[in-house]
């Protein structure tokens, strides 16, 4: 209590300490086993059993990572000498047998009209030649031709030959285009189901078996060597002659003359005969407008011995044929190879 008037009860206030002095706290102490640092028997042996432990647990790891990376590089890959065992090869052929199928879809419709269900042609050029295939019908240029249309064959501006990829205003998306060249560029020794474009299900005949097709290019396909060069142009320039043939209006008198008639992709007969050893003609009658006929002549071995083309712009015309031997041999459109006759020299 205050003794000067007027102040009331004395107020304490509280003892502050210096900030260097913090307020003390409650304390723990370990065990005193904690502070033993000499490393005892025990101790040393418990150390070891966890160490050795550890180690066996990291080498089985180990090894069931090695062995799993080693199974699963043969399950990819497939084991050396065993075939049909590898799973990227077998996905990679299911991916290019299911392009093939839906190319063949896109090929009946959208270009068999013109070159024909099998690639024998039409109105427009034949596909199925083993020769164009080898020489021309590479995917680079077939690719070439679907997205720039006929144009790019031989520049020429008149063709009908309508541009297909959907980057210059086609009907065909890129993978269509990749899914119809790998149909036409589909190899000949194996087959493929035709399968339903909108449900991809097998296509059956009427006795319910699976409808099949094959492919067109013969993989061991290898031309002679003294081969003519197949023209990568649709039809001959205008006005050129036709080698081994004349524009002639009759043949010359006494010579033994042979009628023979193109339409659509078949010839009016299928058998001819001729004197041996004396030339005769052929006249030819190409009833297709636009379209490309003409007639090739081969020996029993396969060697061609005659050979003519129309001329462009000219559908009748006289073909000239020198003398031939005794035998019998196969006339052909080199169009369209399916156009097949025998010719009887006698």
């Amino acid at each position: 209590m205050s003794d000067q008037p007027g102040r009331g009860p004395e107020q304490r206030l509280p003892v502050r300490r210096p900030d260097s002095e913090p307020a003390p706290v409650d304390r723990f102490a370990a065990p005193p086993s904690a502070h033993q640092f000499a490393l005892t028997p025990e101790r040393a042996a418990g150390i070891v059993r966890q160490s050795g432990s550890a180690r066996w647990v990291g080498f089985l790891a180990a090894l069931i990572v090695v062995l799993f990376v080693i199974v699963y590089y043969f399950y990819e890959l497939g084991f050396p000498g065993v075939p049909n065992t590898s799973r990227l090869a077998a996905e990679t052929e299911a991916q290019q047998v299911t392009a093939v199928e839906r190319g063949y879809n896109i090929y009946q419709a959208n270009c068999a009209s013109c070159h024909g269900a099998t690639g024998q042609g039409g109105i427009g050029p034949i596909l199925n030649d083993q020769m164009k295939l080898f020489v021309h019908l590479k995917p680079g240029y077939l690719n070439n031709v679907l997205t720039a249309g006929g144009r790019y064959v031989c520049s020429n501006p008149s063709s009908i030959m309508p541009v297909w990829a959907d980057t210059n205003g086609g009907p065909l998306n890129y993978i269509q285009i990749k899914e119809l060249i790998a149909f036409l560029r589909a190899a000949n020794d194996r087959k493929y189901e035709v399968r339903n474009p909108d449900t991809n299900e097998e296509v059956r005949d009427a006795s319910g078996k699976v409808k099949t097709f094959t492919g067109w290019r013969d993989p061991n396909f290898e031309p002679a060597p003294d081969a003519t060069p197949v023209p990568a142009c649709w039809s001959a320039p205008a006005g050129s002659p036709a080698p081994g043939g004349s524009p002639a209006a009759t043949p010359a008198p006494g010579v033994t003359v042979l009628k023979l008639v193109a339409s659509g992709i078949k010839y009016d007969q299928a058998s001819l005969e001729a004197p041996a050893d004396k030339a005769f003609a052929i006249e030819f009658d190409n009833q297709d407008a636009g379209i490309p006929h003409n007639v090739d002549i081969y020996d029993g071995s396969g060697k061609q011995v005659f050979t003519a083309d129309t001329i462009n712009g000219i559908n009748k015309i006289t073909y000239n044929v020198p003398a031939l031997p005794a035998g019998t041999y196969k006339f052909t459109c080199k169009w369209h190879p399916n156009m097949v006759g025998e010719l009887t020299v006698k």
